[in-house]
This record gives C-alpha cells, sequence and structure tokens, in this order.
C-alpha cells in the first residue's frame, strides 16, 4: 500500500506532505522521517468546520467552544503520499511562478457573526473587536455562551483585536439558537447576575469595614475604662491618706493599686506591654490632633524615618541623636504630645539639659523597634486608628 503520511521518527508526529516534513525539521530540528501507511487523523467540527488532526486539538476545541460534535474525515482526506522533492525554480519556468502565486499568502478577512448577537453583545458594553472575537471562537451558539467566552478568555494578550481567518474558509455564521426575545432575556438576566455580583462584593467590603469600625470603638472604650478605673484608684488612695493625716504623694508617684478581681475579666488594668503603651500613644496623638489628619500622617511617618534610620545603622551615632531644638523636628513631632514620649518607648532619653533625645547603643534593642515599627505601619494603614 502507498504511503499516506510521513512519521518523524523523532516525535512520532504524522505529517501530511514532503513540504510539512520539511517545515517540521525547520521548528524541531528533528531529522529522522519514514513513510508511513497510516493516513493524517482528521476530524471536523460539526458546528463550525473547524479541522482537527488529533484528540488534543478535538478537546482544546471542545474547552474553547462548547462543540462536542466531530466527524471522522481521515479517509476522505487520506491520498498517497508524493515523496518527491519540488523542483528547484527558476527565472524563466513557468512552474516556478505557478509554484510561487500558490504560496502566496492567503488573503485574511473579519469571520462572519451573527449581528444581532453582536449588537446585544455592543449593548452590554463590549467592544466590537471583542463581541466579534467571541461570537467566532463559541460558534455564533447564543449569547450566554460568548459572554462565557469572554469571561474565561478576558486574561487572552489579542482579546481587543478583530478576529481573522482566511477567506476561502469563511462560511454562513450558524443561525442563533434564540429567537430575539429570548436573546434579550437572556442579555437582561447576565446583566443583572452582573449587578447582583457588583452589589454583593459591595456589601462584604461594607461588613468588614463595619468590622473594623467595631473592634477599634471597643478597643477605645476599653481604653477609656481602664483609664477612669485607675483614676478612680488614685482618686480614693489620696482619699484615704487625707483622712489619715499622710502626706500626699505626687500622682505619678504613685503606684497602681491592685487590680479588683472580676469575674470573667480577661483585659489588664494598664497596658501589660510596650507594643500596647505606645499604640496608646500614638491613639492619643491623632485623637488631639484629629482636625488636621496631614499633620498627624507627618508625625507617624517621621517617627518612622527615625526608627528605621536606627535599626538600619545601629553603630552610627547621629542616627541616635535627635536635637529638640530643630525646627523640622518640632513642626512634625515635638509640638505634638506624645510623640517624644513615643521615642522614648522606643530608647530615646533626655540629654545635656533636655537639649537632646539620645539612644545609647546599649540601649539599642532591635525587638523593641520593630514594635514600634508595627505600630507606626497599622496607624498610617488603618484609616480608622484613633477616630473613635
Amino acid at each position: 500500500m502507498a504511503g499516506l503520511s510521513l512519521r518523524c521518527g523523532d516525535c512520532g508526529a504524522l505529517l501530511k506532505s514532503v513540504e510539512e516534513a520539511q517545515e517540521h525539521a525547520e521548528l524541531t530540528s528533528h531529522a529522522d522521517f519514514s513513510e508511513s501507511t497510516e493516513a493524517v487523523l482528521s476530524l471536523v467540527c460539526s458546528s463550525c468546520g473547524k479541522p482537527c488532526r488529533s484528540k488534543t486539538e478535538t478537546d482544546l476545541h471542545t474547552k474553547r467552544t462548547g462543540h462536542t460534535e466531530f466527524v471522522d474525515k481521515t479517509l476522505e482526506a487520506a491520498k498517497p503520499i508524493a515523496l518527491e522533492v519540488p523542483k528547484a525554480r527558476r527565472d524563466d519556468d513557468v512552474v516556478m511562478e505557478d509554484a510561487s502565486t500558490s504560496q502566496q499568502p492567503e488573503d485574511m478577512v473579519v469571520p462572519e457573526v451573527d449581528q444581532k448577537l453582536l449588537v446585544d453583545l455592543e449593548e452590554m458594553g463590549f467592544s466590537k473587536a471583542k463581541a466579534t472575537r467571541a461570537l467566532h471562537y463559541s460558534g455564533n451558539s447564543s449569547l450566554e455562551a460568548a459572554a462565557t467566552w469572554i469571561v474565561e478568555h478576558e486574561n487572552d494578550s489579542d482579546i481587543d483585536e478583530m478576529p481573522l481567518v482566511p477567506a476561502n474558509t469563511k462560511a454562513e455564521a450558524p443561525k442563533p439558537s434564540l429567537t430575539p426575545e429570548e436573546m434579550k432575556v437572556k442579555a437582561q438576566e447576565l446583566k443583572e447576575k452582573a449587578r447582583k455580583k457588583k452589589e454583593e462584593e459591595e456589601k462584604r467590603m461594607e461588613r468588614e469595614r463595619e468590622k473594623e469600625r467595631i473592634r477599634v470603638g471597643k478597643e477605645l472604650l476599653e481604653a477609656k475604662r481602664i483609664e477612669q478605673d485607675n483614676e478612680r484608684k488614685r482618686f480614693v488612695l489620696a482619699e484615704r491618706r487625707r483622712k489619715l493625716g499622710l502626706p500626699l504623694e505626687d500622682p505619678a508617684n504613685v503606684k497602681p493599686v491592685a487590680p479588683i478581681v472580676e469575674e470573667k475579666k480577661s483585659l489588664p488594668i494598664r497596658p501589660a506591654t510596650k507594643a500596647e503603651q505606645m499604640r496608646e500613644c500614638l491613639r492619643f496623638l491623632k485623637q488631639n490632633n484629629k482636625d488636621d489628619d496631614t499633620k498627624v500622617k507627618t508625625a507617624f511617618s517621621t517617627l518612622l524615618t527615625y526608627l528605621k534610620n536606627v535599626a538600619s545603622n545601629p553603630d552610627e551615632e547621629k542616627f541616635r541623636k535627635i536635637r529638640l531644638s530643630n525646627a523640622a523636628f518640632q513642626n512634625r513631632v515635638g509640638k505634638l504630645e506624645g510623640g517624644i514620649q513615643f521615642l522614648e518607648l522606643c530608647g530615646f532619653v533626655k540629654m545635656e539639659g533636655d537639649e537632646f533625645l539620645f539612644m545609647s547603643r546599649d540601649k539599642f534593642d532591635m525587638a523593641v523597634l520593630v514594635s514600634a515599627g508595627t505600630e507606626l505601619d497599622n496607624a498610617i494603614k488603618n484609616p480608622f486608628f484613633g477616630v473613635l
């Protein structure tokens, strides 16, 4: 039996002609070809007429278009293969002219699609090129199929380019499976689905924002309650000392009264960690300047810059020393109550007659600086920080 194809010995591909084998060799560098009596597979899509040469191609076509019916035309397309290599063409050879003409690029045209479906897609907001591409590759089957194709291929690099097909393969677009009234209903359903999805996403985001507002509000209320509780205890202690005739102590030196044990009480009377003290310090700074958000953000950013410089250059004294009289420092941090206190929590101390804030090398603690940076970053990025 005469050979019906050429088989590549390197990858097993079946090729229809010597020309195809040459192209395959140029693309893959494969050079082992032999004549085969097995015909090249030809599976033609019943819906759009696209030929596929392997099961992989049919699976890919089905995934892209939803078309599942294919007609096996392998035997119809099979014909003995000519093993002669095409002769070299000469300028005075008439055969050369015919061959060169046959190798000219085919004319490419925009595929015909269902115009009513095209209009419906454009009314839904899709560009003409995108709508045409979706209808062509979904087989002009329905509005929903085209919309689904667009969703699945929205990240394709050529999604907004007008599709082109060879002119000799142009076929009449299949008739839509839906009536005009059904298409309008389907288009409305798609729009409604998109609207509901957007509303659900907005509601979800609003719930998240509300949870954050509630959490921040609870933190502020608890901090305020703790402060009021401590103030009441300090007052009771001072009153007792007065009745006993003892001198009143400076409130700053009064040790906090041991907390009263309450059932199911999980929060401490005062911040238990330095991070919590830092957070309260930043919240106090923002509350006292809540009418000037720019000033607060500048202060937080400046504090973060100071800490980054120290953390990156712990051995450089210039980064661990701040002149309190510096105009820029005063405008951004010094004049705002809470700014200097925050730096002191980080390890800075006043020295030389309160002229400088200085962090000695032995006071450098990377864990403290990381914790302070985290609190500052949260205060800067959290839009609800300190607003309640």
